[in-house]
């Protein structure tokens, strides 16, 4: 049985379906391109990752670098707005402004990986004035970085666990003494780490004792979403969104 709601940003009937970067494995991740087709294809959950430029603008993006994915080139901290706004996804796209996302999807809940320690200011600024606590779940593998957000926001942000948070309640899973918060509403892991199983049903039935949910990154196969689902989590993260959303029709649980 999955937990109870404790932030309306969890108020979804059945797992939730997240996708990936828009749906990564069409090469146009966190584009609003990709996005508009997630959406298209009906996803409501959408997650992405944010940096700030040398001038503060926060741009739903990956890497620290625009090396990888685009046309252009260098650290985006280095970088002013000017200069990212011209930079092209697979040559193609353009790289996004968050505040664009949230204002062409006003229906659509974020997950949002808060990369590096810059971005995390301009990010609690956005929220706060475009009052979309309800629509966001803030992420970092930096504790530190999760923890301060929640003191800086209070209970209005959702967040999930940092690394050493989802460490704590693997270890609390296995029986072994481990601190584990309160203050979040979501375990979000990998289902494998370094070789070592994170998601079984010890480590879901620990985590909904605890009142929190447990979704799964990045899951693209058929066998792995049916076995997670198997198992009871509560949302599974893909780059592959027309497979999740097949896996959840044919289980009777996509909405």
């Amino acid at each position: 049985m999955s937990t109870p709601i404790r932030h309306p940003y969890l108020d979804h009937p059945g797992p939730i379906a997240f996708a990936h970067r828009g749906g990564a494995a069409d090469g146009l991740e966190n584009t609003l391109f990709q996005f508009r087709r997630a959406v298209d294809l009906g996803y409501r959950y959408l997650e992405t990752d944010v940096h700030a430029t040398r001038d503060g603008e926060l741009v739903a993006f990956h890497d620290s670098t625009l090396d990888r994915v685009t046309d252009g080139a260098g650290k985006i901290a280095d970088l002013p707005w000017s200069d990212v706004r011209h930079a092209r996804v697979a040559g193609q796209e353009p790289v996004p402004l968050f505040e664009e996302l949230l204002e062409a999807f006003p229906e659509a809940r974020w997950n949002v990986d808060v990369k590096a320690e810059p971005a995390l200011l301009p990010f609690l600024d956005l929220v706060e004035r475009t009052n979309t606590w309800d629509r966001i779940c803030l992420g970092s593998f930096s504790e530190a970085r999760v923890v301060r957000a929640q003191r800086l926001a209070g209970p209005r942000l959702a967040t999930s666990y940092g690394t050493r948070g989802v460490l704590n309640l693997r270890l609390r899973s296995w029986g072994l003494p481990a601190a584990v918060r309160r203050s979040a509403v979501a375990a979000q892991v990998p289902e494998m780490q370094s070789g070592i199983q994170v998601v079984d049903h010890r480590f879901v039935r620990t985590a909904h004792a605890h009142g929190l949910q447990v979704h799964v990154w990045t899951i693209n196969e058929e066998d792995r979403m049916h076995r997670l689902l198997d198992l009871g989590v509560d949302g599974i993260m893909t780059d592959r969104i027309e497979t999740l959303r097949k896996v959840m029709e044919d289980r009777g649980v996509w909405v």
